[in-house]
């Protein structure tokens, strides 16, 4: 009888601490009191606890990836020409500083010279193609071909290694080979389009900045008409008859289809065009 007592309090008094945590946060996101602005850095054990949060994900994640031979010099030189295109103006590089962007970023992106130290291949092989949440750092997978990353990758061992000097060599236009193609092009007779991928392409293509879409998180917005019932409208954008070739038509060739259109080209690749239209092409 007494140990169902002190059960009870201990449960009682579980419940209670946890009521009171959840108030307390309610309480502090509705007052505005939480601060989020960039210019304050975070608390240095919130900023502990979200990194080791990250480590121990990224860790996770990567442990199954089956990492290539890194060892071709051309791989690391094309990671090169990368690396100083599309990761210098957050992470800087040896005597290059990062740009304005980065260097107001909260959590600021540290530089990558010593990455290697830190991480696996196949984790940096991850990180890149996957992004970080609430950090800045994007996901490359819809914009780099696995060869490219890989060969991002194949830079980055190099990269302690480097000063001023030899990094400004490495990086020269031109020195390197160009990029390998990691896979063919999807034939028509072959290629099934991939409704999930798809959903996630219309996150990382931005759609969801203008469009509210069903199955994609994002805030309300009115900038472009929310996509609810796309696959049952009869015309695309007033224009086109409704059909996945002509929804992909429409995202890799927009400003062809309708000159002077808000919609921006945005880029978007066959592949990736092909799965986006299946996706909305099921949204009722």
């Amino acid at each position: 009888m007494r140990k169902n007592k002190q059960l009870l309090i201990i449960a009682v008094t579980a419940i209670g601490l946890g009521l009171t945590a959840a108030l307390t946060a309610v309480a502090v996101v509705y007052s505005g009191a939480y601060d989020i602005s960039a210019t304050r850095q975070h608390w240095q054990a919130t900023h502990s606890l979200l990194e080791i949060a990250m480590r121990q994900s990224v860790r996770q994640q990567a442990a199954s990836i089956e990492e290539p031979a890194l060892t071709d010099p051309q791989m690391a030189l094309r990671g090169a020409a990368s690396f100083h295109d599309k990761c210098v103006q957050c992470h800087g590089a040896p005597g290059v500083a990062q740009s304005a962007i980065g260097l107001s970023m909260q959590p600021l992106p540290g530089p990558l010279v010593d990455a290697k130290r830190h991480w696996r291949p196949r984790e940096l092989y991850w990180v890149v193609r996957h992004g970080i949440k609430m950090t800045g750092m994007p996901a490359w997978q819809y914009r780099l071909a696995d060869a490219e990353i890989w060969d991002l990758v194949a830079f980055m061992q190099q990269l302690p290694q480097l000063d001023a000097m030899q990094y400004a060599q490495w990086t020269r236009p031109g020195l390197a080979t160009p990029a390998r193609e990691s896979h063919a092009p999807a034939s028509a007779a072959t290629f099934t389009p991939d409704v999930e991928r798809g959903r996630q392409a219309l996150h990382q293509y931005a759609c969801s900045a203008c469009h509210t879409i069903p199955g994609v998180t994002g805030s309300r917005v009115h900038v472009g008409p929310p996509l609810k019932g796309m696959g049952t409208r009869t015309l695309i954008a007033g224009t086109l008859a409704n059909s996945p070739a002509n929804l992909a038509l429409w995202l890799t060739a927009t400003q062809q289809v309708k000159p002077g259109t808000a919609m921006p080209q945005l880029g978007v690749s066959s592949r990736d065009a092909q799965d986006i239209a299946a996706y909305l092409s099921t949204l009722r």
